[in-house]
């Protein structure tokens, strides 16, 4: 598996398939899709940037790359893509073998040019704060404190407005800081963009633009009209920050049998029309930041009496759900208007309750936002999340904008889609497949917003029908790819960076070692992680469970090697072992399993999935476990119940959160307080030694994951009383939310339940219903049964 890792740390590409089938057929039975987990902006100290123009082709417009055939004497390159004979220009004059541009080198397979030609004046960054004061005042509190950190954190030159809602929307003027003055709209009305700029004064000093020009194009506005809302944060720190001292929760009464009326939508579309009027086409984002569910206005979650329940995953099935589908469209067309104004949402959700992220998905991820999910803005995940996004220097995301991503393929291949944070531009070509997945029917797309790790998951589709010898390979036997980005960094500058690939395609019935020795386990699968969720996502009767079972049992018979009716003669090849194990865990994981989770839990997973690399995705479906001991250093540690004793400390990476777990004998010393006595300071090494490496973790992680350190037997009395309350509110069908009353009841309980978060991703080798379980270790309380069990199985099912 190292060789792909160094491809990706070379070309930010990781492919289930390295050598491509080469049919249409072939490309069927392989089970794993042909694609491609591409990082369009991911950060390499080598690569070169390129001070001029690209060369293109003139029929299929791709870059000059390693894989151009040149002739060196005639000054003439042949296309890889369609085999067009393309002139260099005069300034490739003195191109020679032992003199070539960085291009063509075969180490450059991926180059960036800049644009000296770009003189275009560059908008500073905007930031709009979008605040719910719909909560307590001590999340106000919080809130405030988060939002003037991170103020002092922006370039002194990016432009920063506020918006604030709860009952209303106010749209606060910070360019006159003596008299605070605000807008304010009703919550419960669906304003225009229009409107918004008649009610807001744009056009007192500058008339309204003629009719026929676009409305909110910067030239008709007043450029003090803008400054009045968004102003450089150098400038208008103060202002900001005595408004933000003198916020205070929604002042509107609300009825004991009643949810507060939160007009979620009508602050975020005001908050688009807004930027989309005063600095369309810039590096803009809404950072929006709410405390509950949605009741007001044109995309409630849920009405404001507290009798009827937000939506349930069971509700959603049943299609019994009265203001989703309405809630939905609302925030596609949000998302088309973001995406044409190049504009990004932002969401920290914070709130016992659900607040609407499954309705808001699709706005946020088509525009390449951000999302943090957590139970208040005073927990540490929310707080030091929002540093990092403003965050310089070793661990600085890279925030990038102004997106656009384009393909260049083989006459062979044409591309189904991509699933991941971004939008499509609709641009029809010879490359888009007739299946489409996630955003297909083009070969270009929008990405508003992508950081240094945001990934792409691309499929592609062969269309190369068998031949009548399939063994005798054409003079081309490769498959190029060509990955176009353009983007805007985080100074401002437009840049443009080229991916060229190469992939050999085999066909006829030795390719089947072939296939085996480029199968990349970890990249696929991601890919069917992915996959089963759009699916999930997107197809009503759609069992999950059932379709990777049966993805899994069909790969290991074309791969595995077996006699018939012998289960245990079954093998597979080091190249493909690990990924049974990668699909028992799939299984097992909140992208699958949805019981116990709220839309919200499920949706913010699955965003995180849909736009994270290779390596982080991988932990989020088969954690990473490490042991501590005196015995030895750091060690892996298999993800079994059989890892846990009682003198061990282990650290569980599971992406979205970090757990420190003390076997009992640690935890009783600790307690006892030996790790402070000078002769144990060995003892005291141990038990710092996971922390430090937590810290690294979460220095490098967005969303900052959450750490819990717990100690072994703290939490198996405490679950029982947990799922018995949890059952007993349920039953007497409590008006509050289902989810509410599941967060309550695990933040009464927390200090002694967090050993399930360790627990909860382990084998299940030893469980009550074992005849026995493991000396000084530890069983887990499930029903789900063990990877051997499950490995049987398989390995049944395959040989028969």
């Amino acid at each position: 598996m190292a060789e792909f890792i160094d491809l990706e740390s070379q070309d930010g590409v990781r492919m289930p398939w390295n050598v491509i089938p080469g049919s249409k057929q072939e490309s069927t039975n392989v089970v794993v899709p042909v694609s491609a987990i591409y990082t369009p902006i991911k950060h390499f100290p080598s690569m070169p940037l390129l001070p001029y123009s690209p060369l293109r082709c003139r029929t299929c417009r791709s870059i000059l790359n390693p894989f151009c055939i040149v002739d060196f004497a005639a000054k003439i390159w042949i296309c890889p893509f369609c085999f067009q004979r393309n002139h260099f220009p005069p300034h490739y004059a003195s191109i020679s073998d032992d003199n070539l541009p960085a291009e063509l080198f075969p180490q450059y397979t991926t180059v960036e040019y800049d644009s000296p030609g770009d003189t275009s004046p560059h908008v500073p960054p905007v930031f709009l704060f979008v605040v719910d004061t719909c909560v307590i005042e001590e999340e106000i509190g919080f809130l405030r404190s988060a939002i003037s950190q991170a103020v002092e954190l922006l370039p002194d030159n990016s432009l920063v407005g506020l918006i604030t809602f709860g009952t209303f929307v106010h749209v606060h003027e910070l360019g006159f800081g003596i008299v605070p003055k605000t807008y304010v709209f009703r919550g419960s009305k669906d304003i225009s963009k229009e409107q918004l700029l008649e009610q807001m004064s744009f056009f007192a000093k500058k008339p309204k633009p003629a009719v026929g020009v676009v409305a909110g194009a910067r030239d008709g506005l007043s450029s003090e009209s803008i400054s009045r809302f968004l102003l450089p944060a150098s400038e208008c720190e103060f202002t900001l920050n005595s408004v933000l001292d003198e916020l205070q929760r929604d002042p509107w009464p609300v009825p004991g049998d009643q949810r507060e009326a939160r007009c979620t939508s009508t602050a975020l579309s005001i908050a688009a029309s807004l930027l989309g009027a005063c600095v369309p086409g810039s590096a803009a984002r809404i950072m929006a930041f709410i405390g509950g569910p949605a009741t007001e206005g044109p995309a409630s979650i849920v009405s404001r009496q507290l009798s009827e329940p937000i939506r349930s995953h069971k509700d959603l099935d049943k299609d019994s759900v009265p203001h989703y589908h309405k809630c939905v469209k609302f925030y596609d067309g949000l998302s088309k208007q973001l995406v044409h104004q190049g504009h990004v949402l932002d969401l920290f959700a914070c709130a016992l309750d659900q607040v609407g992220i499954a309705e808001l998905k699709t706005a946020v991820e088509r525009t390449g936002g951000l999302v943090v999910l957590t139970e208040s803005f005073g927990h540490p995940v929310f707080k030091d999340s929002l540093k990092r996004v403003f965050q310089s220097g070793d661990y600085d995301l890279g925030l990038a904008s102004n997106g656009i991503f384009e393909i260049n393929c083989s006459k062979d291949i044409k591309v189904q889609g991509i699933i991941g944070p971004c939008a499509s531009l609709e641009k029809k070509s010879p490359l888009c497949s007739d299946i489409v997945i996630g955003q297909g029917g083009t070969s270009a797309w929008k990405m508003c917003g992508l950081d240094k790790s945001t990934s792409l998951c691309l499929f592609f589709d062969i269309v190369r029908k068998e031949t009548p010898d399939a063994t005798m390979q054409s003079t081309s036997n490769q498959f190029y790819f060509q990955f176009l980005t353009y983007y805007q960094n985080n100074s401002g500058q437009m840049r443009f960076r080229v991916t060229t690939l190469s992939r050999r395609w085999v066909a006829g019935p030795g390719s089947i070692q072939d296939l085996i020795s480029g199968f990349d386990q970890e990249a696929a699968a991601i890919v069917m992680a992915r996959q089963v969720s759009f699916k999930m996502e997107t197809e009503a009767e759609f069992d999950p469970i059932r379709w990777l079972d049966k993805a899994l049992i069909n790969l290991c018979s074309r791969f595995g090697d077996f006699q018939k009716d012998t289960p245990s003669s079954f093998s597979l090849s080091p190249r493909l072992s690990i990924f049974p194990q990668f699909m028992f865990h799939l299984r097992r994981s909140q992208f699958v399993q949805v019981f116990n989770n709220s839309p919200d839990e499920t949706a913010y997973f699955r965003m995180i999935l849909n736009r994270e690399n290779v390596t982080n995705s991988v932990v989020m479906v088969q954690p990473s476990l490490i042991s501590y001991s005196f015995h030895s250093g750091p060690e892996p540690a298999l993800l079994d119940v059989a890892a846990i004793a009682a003198d061990r400390v282990l650290l569980l990476d599971s992406f979205f959160t970090v757990v420190i777990f003390h076997g009992s004998t640690i935890a009783q010393w600790r307690k006892a307080g030996y790790h402070n006595e000078p002769e144990h300071q060995a003892f005291a090494h141990l038990l710092r030694a996971p922390h430090d490496d937590s810290d690294l973790i979460m220095k490098e992680r967005f969303p900052v994951p959450r750490l819990v350190v717990c100690d072994q037997h703290g939490s198996q009395v405490t679950f029982i009383y947990f799922e018995f309350a949890f059952c007993i509110l349920f039953l007497l069908k409590m008006t509050l939310s289902f989810f509410f009353l599941r967060h309550l009841i695990c933040l009464a309980f927390m200090h002694n339940v967090q050993a399930r978060f360790l627990l909860a991703k382990l084998n299940p080798s030893a469980t009550y219903n074992t005849e026995a379980s493991l000396p000084g270790g530890d069983i887990i309380f499930t029903d789900d049964v063990s990877f051997e069990v499950f490995l049987d199985h398989l390995q049944r099912l395959v040989v028969q």
